[in-house]
């Protein structure tokens, strides 16, 4: 397998058929100067003898050169494979609202944008652990699978918006009894959920979901977000949202609501700040959590060939430099008067 780890640089490449066309151009208006200049054969005799052929073979060697030139820039990498290792820690699963109510601004930018900020920070500071993205508003779902894969963690938070769920609302319940079926270990005492949301849950019963996560052994943590005396919900047309009346609607964070989840599940509740957002608190307790002994397929063992490239190019540009573009010698010029004395 090859891999090209700056695959930018073969754009190179296609600068080479240009170079034969700007020689090309190069050597035809050459044969014009010198038919303007006088007798193009008195002109041949006066002046060095180059050879047209060998020219163009000097400018494949010099294209061929660029073209493995280009191949290194492009970093070339063989001998990866995959390997399989043992890890040690706990699995997490985030439950992320993408709910409206999200985009109130009682946080810089706002919720939603501060709490993907907090997530990515947690990312950093993992190490064996395994994580998992859930995103939900009416509805819930697995925007990431239980992975180690930290990079592919970071790259899904940051493509989710309020349009990731198409159904609003905030279903916290079916967020927590996803989160129960996407992890992938059974082992007791190993597993924590944390629910990121500001609590306004109006679909289901979040406490009887609770309820059943500490009965299978899961942790759940519970983050709150808003502020007490709420803010508007800003769209994305610049207005606020109404209700069915036209009064604004202002959202306010449920703590009651998320303490009482955190208790049932078995875990603790933060009150995210603009500063602190929490996460800390949350960590130790997910660091309290027993480590598993899991196995995990990752590639590894790349090689670098750029160097291999950049000696043929070398090669390749030593042979167009020892290419003579001449095909013979320099004629004295007491020599040519001589031959047009005589053929006077």
């Amino acid at each position: 397998m090859v891999h090209l780890a700056q695959i930018e640089y073969l754009l190179i490449i296609a600068v080479i058929p240009f170079l034969f066309l700007l020689y090309g151009l190069m050597q035809y208006r050459k044969k014009r100067a010198i038919k303007r200049f006088g007798d193009p054969i008195l002109t041949a005799q006066l002046t060095p003898r180059s050879s047209n052929r060998r020219g163009w073979v000097k400018m494949v060697f010099y294209s061929i050169a660029l073209f493995f030139f280009a191949l290194g820039l492009s970093r070339p990498q063989i001998g990866a494979r995959v390997k399989e290792v043992e890890r040690r820690g706990a699995e997490i699963m985030i439950a992320l609202d993408v709910s409206n109510s999200m985009l109130a601004q009682d946080y810089s930018p706002n919720r939603l944008e501060r709490a993907k900020l907090a997530i990515s920070r947690l990312v950093d500071r993992l190490q064996q652990d395994r994580i998992g993205l859930i995103v939900f508003a009416g509805d819930a779902f697995v925007q990431l699978p239980i992975t180690t894969d930290y990079v592919s963690a970071k790259i899904f938070l940051g493509s989710i918006s309020t349009e990731s769920v198409r159904r609003q609302g905030t279903a916290l319940g079916e967020a927590i009894l996803t989160g129960l079926r996407g992890f992938s270990s059974t082992i007791e005492n190993s597993r924590a959920l944390i629910l990121i949301t500001d609590g306004e849950n109006h679909e289901d019963d979040a406490v009887a979901a609770a309820r059943l996560a500490k009965e299978s052994d899961v942790r759940v943590f519970c983050i709150g977000i808003g502020s007490e005396q709420g803010k508007p919900i800003p769209m994305p047309d610049g207005n606020l949202l109404k209700d069915e009346n036209g009064n604004i609607v202002v959202t306010k964070l449920d703590e009651a609501s998320l303490v009482e989840i955190a208790r049932t599940g078995n875990g603790t509740y933060v009150r995210a700040g603009n500063n602190e957002f929490g996460l800390e608190a949350i960590v130790e307790g997910v660091r309290a959590l027993d480590k598993q002994t899991f196995s995990s397929e990752i590639f590894e063992d790349f090689n670098e060939q750029y160097m291999y490239f950049f000696g043929i190019a070398l090669f390749f540009l030593l042979v167009e430099f020892l290419i003579s573009s001449r095909k013979g010698k320099r004629i004295k010029s007491f020599e040519v008067f001589s031959r047009i004395r005589n053929e006077d």
